[in-house]
């Protein structure tokens, strides 16, 4: 969703190995939590990820999503490893 805020639910799904029905569960439960929200555009639904919301685990130790969406495989590195390169707006953490 961060990288493409368009995609549905059930590509998500078919990718993760989840039943749609799962993945729908796992949003509801970060747009409750404020990870994400989600708006319609015409038939299709937009999600964007809050990139300030705070991690809640302890091992995260406060740090905003933005944070751990930096340390996920950007897609044109195809899985490297490599540092993400998040510019979109929607996924950039405000500075502290």
């Amino acid at each position: 969703m961060a990288r493409d805020p368009n995609t549905r639910l059930r590509d998500i799904a078919a990718t993760c190995r989840l039943t749609e029905r799962a993945v729908q569960g796992i949003v509801a439960d970060l747009e409750r939590d404020g990870y994400l929200t989600r708006t319609r555009a015409g038939r299709r639904t937009v999600y964007r990820v809050t990139p300030d919301t705070v991690l809640r685990h302890p091992a995260d130790g406060g740090r905003p999503v933005a944070d751990a969406l930096g340390l996920l495989p950007a897609p044109d590195h195809g899985g490297t490893g490599e540092e993400a390169d998040w510019d979109e707006p929607s996924v950039r953490a405000r500075p502290r």
